[in-house]
């Protein structure tokens, strides 16, 4: 029988970001390091009767730096902030489009809710004037798979384009998806991560409902508490994380420079709860064992871990217990942090903005912490780099995310090395 065919690996040349804690991904990854946390007073609508009034809201972003004015009225803002991020990444890359096979060029942009911004107000304006006064652009700005398709309308990327939605988990799918589409031979290059832009007054309404998020309104930048004995529940966030992806053989043959290289990817679901994740982490456990695999490394490979973290009481107990469950005796020593204490949760887009962190730690040798943790919780016993950064030489990082659906998924990054 003939040998198989080499599986293409696969690297990172590009990334953009943009949240609260930063407009782009140098400005995001230092406020990071430092501890800056982007979580303040939500302005953007009226909080005044909702019990959570806080958030990692983006107060300077302008989709006209990114689009035609016409354009950003026409887009919801989860498109506005996947085009700017997209356009960020792509720069970052170096990346020139006219000399990309377009054919060959995907593009992979998640959001787990959509246009959550033209529901509401295009809600607003058939309630109070009538089906007439609609816009006819209400549905293609609404619907979760428009950044994906309007990022590769922008660069004139002709190959696979979809969208993934798999609520917290999206944009980590969103990459590993993108990952089996270039291991299998289908795409040179994918622009690929996710979007949300969740944080309107119906958002905050319905998360509120649930009693998720945390109501530590006169301390917000002190309420989000990851793996911390006093966490009180999430704090929503919003932006984008989009990365370029290439085959190594893509990326050599144009110069490229190289983050670091994409290794690995699993997705599981724990089939237990619509909302709450498996007190006994058994899909989790599961993911992060296959991501491993998938990777062919062990749980002692690797270096660093950002959590899913999201300061909620069952998530926190649950990852914790996946990660003893999946790692062993070598959970103990890897470092794990929730940078969602400073960014919040962006929910679709959380998985690709931290693995974007994770990619920058590879690159400089400096770990973010988990700000806000000052009473451990008992049973909650990792190294969770608590409140001040770390160097450290991390040359494989992993990075997992949860959803409602029971939804999990995992990838792992490695420092790239020309073999």
């Amino acid at each position: 029988m003939a040998d198989s065919p080499e599986v293409p690996r696969i690297v990172v040349t590009g990334l953009g970001v943009i949240a609260a804690s930063g407009g782009d991904t140098n400005t995001f990854f230092q406020n990071m390091l430092a501890g800056e946390s982007g979580i303040c007073g939500v302005t953007a609508f009226d909080v005044s009767d909702l019990p959570s009034k806080i958030g990692a809201e983006i107060k300077d972003f302008d989709p006209t730096a990114f689009m035609d004015p016409k354009e950003a009225r026409r887009n919801d803002r989860y498109t506005q902030l996947a085009v700017g991020a997209s356009q960020q990444a792509i720069a970052d890359a170096g990346l020139d489009m006219a000399r990309v096979d377009a054919d060959r060029c995907g593009v992979l942009v998640g959001s787990g809710i959509g246009g959550m911004w033209t529901i509401e107000t295009q809600s607003r304006i058939l309630f109070e004037k009538g089906p007439r006064r609609v816009s006819p652009f209400m549905i293609p700005s609404l619907i979760a798979n428009i950044a994906s398709g309007k990022v590769a309308i922008d660069i004139g990327a002709r190959g696979p384009n979809f969208s993934v939605v798999s609520a917290c988990a999206t944009s980590t799918h969103a990459l590993g998806e993108s990952l089996r589409i270039m291991r299998t031979g289908d795409a040179d290059v994918m622009i690929a991560g996710g979007s949300e832009a969740a944080m309107t007054r119906l958002g905050y309404a319905g998360f509120c409902a649930m009693k998720a998020m945390s109501t530590r309104n006169d301390d917000p930048r002190g309420a989000s508490r990851p793996f911390e004995k006093s966490r009180d529940g999430f704090v929503m966030g919003e932006g984008a994380g989009i990365f370029v992806l290439e085959t190594l053989e893509h990326a050599r043959a144009r110069g490229a420079r190289i983050y670091c290289e994409l290794a690995g990817y699993a997705a599981t679901c724990d089939a237990f709860h619509i909302t709450q994740p498996d007190s006994e982490a058994v899909g989790l456990t599961q993911c992060l064992k296959k991501a491993l695999k998938n990777a062919r490394m062990e749980p002692a490979d690797v270096d660093y871990i950002n959590a899913h973290g999201t300061s909620t009481q069952f998530n926190d107990k649950c990852e914790t217990l996946a990660v003893k469950n999946a790692f062993g005796e070598a959970a103990g020593k890897v470092m794990v942090s929730s940078t969602k204490s400073m960014t919040g949760h962006l929910l679709g887009a959380a998985g690709s903005v931290e693995a974007a962190i994770c990619a920058k730690i590879i690159e400089t040798g400096e770990v973010p912490p988990t700000i806000n943790y000052e009473e451990p919780d008992p049973g909650l016993d990792l190294d969770y780099v608590p409140n001040v950064k770390r160097k450290a030489d991390v040359r494989v990082a992993m990075t997992n995310n949860s959803g409602f659906g029971g939804h999990n998924a995992s990838l792992i990054l490695k420092a790239f090395e020309d073999s």
